[in-house]
């Protein structure tokens, strides 16, 4: 089992989950020429996707989910609140709908989608698994519940959302309104408050841990790896990062 990032942030997202024959896509915040061109970065085309599984309805996660299934065919799994949201885009699509906490098999994969608070219609995160692994995806959550630790305590991997530095949000040039909604209880995680997750969960399968995510405007690079790196006495450099232009190569999951 393995993963990468197309790309993680407020310009688009887009995660690939691979096992066995099955690849995966969660999220498509990019258009059709762009979503190739990341793809192929990664050895990957439309073509090679077994399906395209959805968080939620927002253009940097969703906007480009309905052309790529729509060209290529490829099916969507998502709740009913995010189809909800722009259901005429998916005209022509095959939906397959999901509820939280309960589990869909995509051939070589099992997903458990699990709810999160963020202010969208129906938001899931998603634990991934092939039977010997678990790959944990957090981001576009304003808190921690003790819901989602559930989930993700003992996992192999997580992709965790280190949004914002408090400090530097407070002090930008963000109006009062968008900083309230980005740093409220729906809104998203800031480095510490993400890297107090890591403390709260089981951790001792983790082989990877990747900041996803980052505010290019409200955070840098450093700051999230410090954060995370502290909460679980690692070194720096073990820590991931998923950028928005460079996203990230392959990480697999593997036997010591």
């Amino acid at each position: 089992m393995r993963f990468s990032s197309l790309g993680s942030g407020s310009k688009g997202n887009g995660l690939l989950v691979e096992a066995g024959e099955t690849t995966i896509l969660l999220d498509c915040g990019f258009g059709l020429t762009e979503c190739r061109n990341r793809l192929a970065r990664l050895g990957k085309s439309p073509e090679s996707l077994s399906a395209i599984v959805v968080t939620h309805e927002h253009a940097d996660h969703m906007g480009g989910v309905a052309r790529l299934a729509k060209r290529y065919a490829i099916p969507v799994y998502l709740t009913y609140g995010s189809y909800s949201a722009a259901a005429s885009q998916f005209e022509g699509c095959s939906v397959n709908w999901i509820m939280s906490d309960s589990p869909v098999a995509v051939n070589d994969l099992q997903l458990l989608p699990y709810a999160v608070p963020h202010d969208a219609r129906e938001p899931v995160q998603f634990v991934f698994s092939d039977g010997s692994y678990r790959l944990g995806v957090l981001t576009d959550t304003g808190s921690i519940t003790a819901h989602i630790c559930e989930h993700l305590t003992a996992c192999d991997a997580l992709v965790l959302e280190c949004n914002h530095d408090l400090e530097m949000l407070r002090a930008g040039r963000y109006p009062v309104s968008l900083k309230r909604r980005v740093s409220g209880a729906h809104g998203h995680l800031d480095n510490q408050t993400a890297a107090s997750l890591l403390q709260r969960i089981d951790s001792s399968r983790l082989q990877h841990v990747v900041a996803a995510h980052l505010s290019q405007e409200n955070n840098r690079r450093e700051l999230a790896v410090m954060a995370l790196a502290t909460a679980l006495g690692c070194a720096e450099e073990w820590i991931g990062v998923a950028e928005q232009e460079e996203g990230l190569g392959w990480r697999e999951l593997k036997s010591a």
